[in-house]
Formats: C-alpha cells, sequence, structure tokens
C-alpha cells in the first residue's frame, strides 16, 4: 500500500508539476496586483449629468429596462428589448451611431487618457480584448501621461466606456488563461483540461498526506 501511494505521488507530482507551478505563480501574480488598476479605473473620469425627464415622452413596448444617459450634451433612452438594446433620442427616434470625431472627444471627457486615433471593430476575435462586449465598437488608441499605449473600447451607439486595455491587463489576462487552463478564449473556467488537472492535484495532495502521516506515525 506504501509503495502504491508513494508512486501514485510521485508520479503524479511529476505529470502535473508544470501546471502547479503556473496556477502557483498566476496566482501570485493576482494576489500583488489590483484589479480595478488592471481594468483601468484609474484612467476613468466621473461625469456627473443632468436629465430633464419631462423631455423624454414616450413608449417603448416590450422593453424590460430602461436607462437614461447622456451622449455629448444629448439625452439618450436605452431600452433593453427581448432581441437587444435599442437606442432613441428623447422623441423616440432611433439614434444613429457616434463618429469617429465624436468618440475622440468621448474618451477626451470621460478618461485623462489622450487619444491619437479611432478603429471600427465589426467582427468577433477569439481571445480579443474586446471579447464579449456588443459589436460594432469603437477601439479608441490612446497614450496616458507615461506615453504607455492604452486601447479604449466604446459603445458604438452610447459613447459609453466598455473597457480599458492596457499592457497590464493583457499580462492578467494571459496569467488568468495560465490559471483556468484555457490559452485561446481564456473564458472558460469550465473546461475539460482544468477539471482533469484538478481531481490529479486533489489526489496527489491527498497522497502526500498519506506519506507523511504514515512516515511519522512509525516513527
Amino acid at each position: 500500500m506504501k509503495f502504491l501511494v508513494r508512486n501514485t505521488h510521485k508520479y503524479l507530482s511529476f505529470f502535473i508539476s508544470l501546471q502547479l507551478l503556473l496556477w502557483t505563480v498566476s496566482g501570485i501574480y493576482f494576489a500583488f496586483n489590483k484589479i480595478e488598476l488592471v481594468r483601468g479605473e484609474q484612467y476613468r473620469v466621473a461625469t456627473p449629468i443632468e436629465v430633464n425627464f419631462d423631455t423624454i415622452n414616450f413608449n417603448v413596448s416590450n422593453a424590460t429596462s430602461i436607462t437614461i444617459k447622456k451622449r455629448l450634451g444629448e439625452t439618450i433612452v436605452i431600452a433593453k428589448m427581448p432581441d437587444g438594446l435599442k437606442y432613441f433620442n428623447n422623441e423616440g427616434e432611433v439614434i444613429s451611431q457616434i463618429t469617429k470625431e465624436e468618440a475622440i472627444s468621448m474618451v477626451m471627457l470621460k478618461t485623462s487618457l489622450k487619444p491619437t486615433r479611432v478603429e471600427e471593430i465589426s467582427e468577433p476575435k477569439r481571445g480579443s480584448e474586446y471579447r464579449g462586449r456588443d459589436l460594432p465598437i469603437y477601439k479608441v488608441l490612446t497614450k496616458n501621461d507615461e506615453g504607455e499605449s492604452i486601447n479604449v473600447y466604446l459603445n458604438i451607439y452610447s459613447g459609453d466606456i466598455a473597457s480599458i486595455r492596457s499592457d497590464q491587463w493583457r499580462t492578467w489576462d494571459l496569467m488568468w488563461g495560465f490559471h483556468i487552463m484555457d490559452w485561446t478564449e481564456r473564458d472558460n473556467i469550465s473546461n475539460l483540461l482544468l477539471k482533469i488537472f484538478s481531481i490529479l492535484a486533489l489526489i496527489s495532495s491527498i497522497s502526500g498526506l498519506m506519506l507523511f502521516f504514515r512516515i511519522d506515525f512509525k516513527k
């Protein structure tokens, strides 16, 4: 029995040692980096808004929720519908997407970053910085005060900042991929490989404890 447990622990530990190292390294990285800074919260600027609800007088059928926002001084209504989000002005007319020039103005208004260029993204890409966001979306390339490149992603209709992506976020994202063993999309925490290695790590830990207490008992 002791021989079986010892060999189980030995070969399992060797087999999963690299992934155990990646789990440890990524865990240390997460522990020493604040997620708020990784998400670029330090670059956001609070922009208080004033809305006159008396100017909004129309019905939206089938809406499950309504949000009122300002888009460069214009009041817009965002309605969550069964088939997705719909965007209206305060007269109930469907609004058009913001221009690239307006996207730059929105970033200057809502962040401390300096915009340099705007790209429109309409195709999804596996493992991208904008994954999980509604498309199309604007990618605004910016610089911070230290001259570092920061990507800001804007909702193409409301002008809201969907996400801020820096080199720190890319490192975090890579570490997250290592941690959950999903190196392509880095989103699937229920993948089969992670489940298998988690079970093997558990068996390795239990066999190690069995060896320790068995040897200690004989002494």
